[in-house]
């Protein structure tokens, strides 16, 4: 639990950390008021790691530069039509990014997906028209005075997420905050106050005037949070989901084969969390992996489409798989992900029940070959994906399944130690062919190479001399 005195203290280690110190006398010497505000100084106050130090000034735009040009090295002017004007300020022999921005007073006029930019003229009136009174508050510096002026360090140190104004006028102004208060109640573990959580679901369907591009990097950032499930929930619970990623509330009205959990959508986040387990666990430090959290989160999305209900009362979800692949690079092309993404959440959709043979029968080294060759360079995410679908509560099932993905995972290494596994290609390539059969290039080499590629998995490595031999006898039986 924060306490006030607490983060006090830390508010004044930032005001006098270098680059704000820095900024901050720079605006003093030429008469300006300027504050941190925002997500800086909630996450001080929180003791969080602060990664953005976003400004707020009476200064204009053309007077932000003219200020803080001669204390940087590089500056950026792309937001200059919404006042922000962005930096690297250099410290001694280093450099921060810092983003400064004039006072706003902009509202949105409920049609259109962009707001009418009006710069304001006080900082009150700065604070009061943002999202969520914990992000409504300013650090005055060089002075080092807290504004407050909606009440968020009570909330901050109740872990509440409210408006400042009423949520329905809030959200009228930009109906993407609603999505907002779903990832900064997984980024925070912050609670939505009950009267914004039924604005939200009151007014869930204003949330299409919002552009796709914008509702896609909300979307993003709730997936890419240490603890994304709370947020998801919120988003189907108040019904933005069944706008954004309909895909996802849908699961709540299948039961998951296996009957260990209440339903598809519950096994489902249950994956997400265990993926993210598996990803800190097995790369420390590494940055959160989007695609491998929208793979897990989407998995199963084919199986509301696949649902059949068999003799004796068991349900079945054939090709779920193939169907959610499917799905998801439908959903993933609407939402405007990039194709790299679109590509690999699809393919990770499409593998993941792959393994599962694999506990029926010791697999041959052409089908852990094959295996390998199929997840190409999503093998990392394609071990994760599949650990983390265990969900079972049946302890001696959790484990065997968990000893047979050691064994594969062990046979992998062995066999690339061996063969190279990832640079898997026939003996012989495409001119080789040629060469072999005396043939002109054309449809028969790549027959003769994808043969070859067979070839090669099922029996490994042969050498350049008996990868001919076999190919003049294939090609004479093909022939005759």
């Amino acid at each position: 639990m924060v306490s006030m005195a607490e983060s006090l203290v830390r508010l004044s280690e930032l005001a006098a950390s270098p680059a704000v110190a820095k900024v901050a006398s720079a605006f003093a010497s030429a008469g300006f008021e300027l504050s941190l505000v925002g997500g800086p100084v909630r996450d001080a106050m929180l003791g969080r790691v602060v990664s953005d130090l976003d400004f707020t000034t009476n200064a204009s735009p053309d007077e932000i530069l003219r200020i803080i040009t001669p204390i940087s090295d590089a500056r950026w002017d792309i937001g200059r039509d919404f006042g922000t004007i962005g930096a690297r300020v250099v410290t001694g022999d280093a450099s921060e990014m810092v983003e400064i921005t004039t006072y706003r007073a902009d509202a949105y006029d409920g049609v259109t997906r962009k707001p009418v930019v009006a710069f304001g003229n006080s900082l009150d009136g700065d604070l009061k028209r943002r999202d969520f009174t914990v992000n409504a508050m300013a650090l005055r510096v060089p002075e080092v005075k807290l504004v407050d002026p909606c009440g968020g360090v009570e909330d901050l140190l109740a872990r509440t997420l409210r408006t400042p104004s009423t949520p329905e006028v809030s959200f009228g102004d930009d109906p993407l905050r609603m999505m907002r208060a779903a990832r900064f109640a997984s980024q925070l573990g912050f609670v939505v106050d009950a009267e914004t959580r039924a604005a939200m679901s009151a007014m869930a369907d204003s949330i299409r005037i919002v552009s796709v591009e914008r509702m896609q990097v909300e979307l993003s950032k709730l997936l890419l949070t240490d603890e994304p499930r709370a947020g998801i929930e919120l988003l189907v619970e108040s019904g933005l989901a069944q706008i954004v990623l309909p895909e996802v509330p849908a699961l709540r009205l299948e039961i998951d084969e296996h009957h260990h959990h209440k339903d598809v959508y519950q096994h489902s986040l249950t994956v997400l969390e265990q993926a993210i387990g598996y990803e800190k666990s097995r790369h420390p430090g590494a940055a959160p992996d989007l695609t491998l959290r929208m793979a897990a989160l989407l998995h199963d999305i084919g199986k509301p489409a696949t649902r059949r209900l068999e003799p004796g009362g068991a349900v079945s979800f054939y090709h779920h798989d193939m169907v959610g692949s499917k799905l998801a690079k439908k959903r993933l092309t609407a939402l405007r992900y990039d194709n790299d993404t679109i590509k690999d959440v699809s393919r990770l959709i499409e593998l993941h029940l792959r393994f599962f043979g694999y506990t029926e029968g010791a697999w041959t080294d052409s089908a852990v070959r094959r295996y390998v060759r199929d997840a190409g360079h999503l093998l990392e995410r394609l071990h994760i994906l599949t650990r983390a679908d265990v969900t079972t509560r049946n302890r001696r099932k959790a484990d065997r399944l968990g000893f047979a993905y050691d064994d594969l995972e062990a046979r992998i290494a062995e066999l690339r130690e061996q063969e190279e596994m990832e640079a898997v290609r026939p003996d012989l390539d495409g001119n080789a062919i040629q060469r072999v059969l005396g043939i002109r290039p054309g449809r028969e080499v790549g027959v003769a190479y994808k043969w070859l590629l067979e070839l090669r998995l099922d029996e490994g490595p042969l050498g350049e001399e008996e990868a001919e031999r076999r190919l003049l006898a294939w090609w004479a039986e093909r022939s005759a």
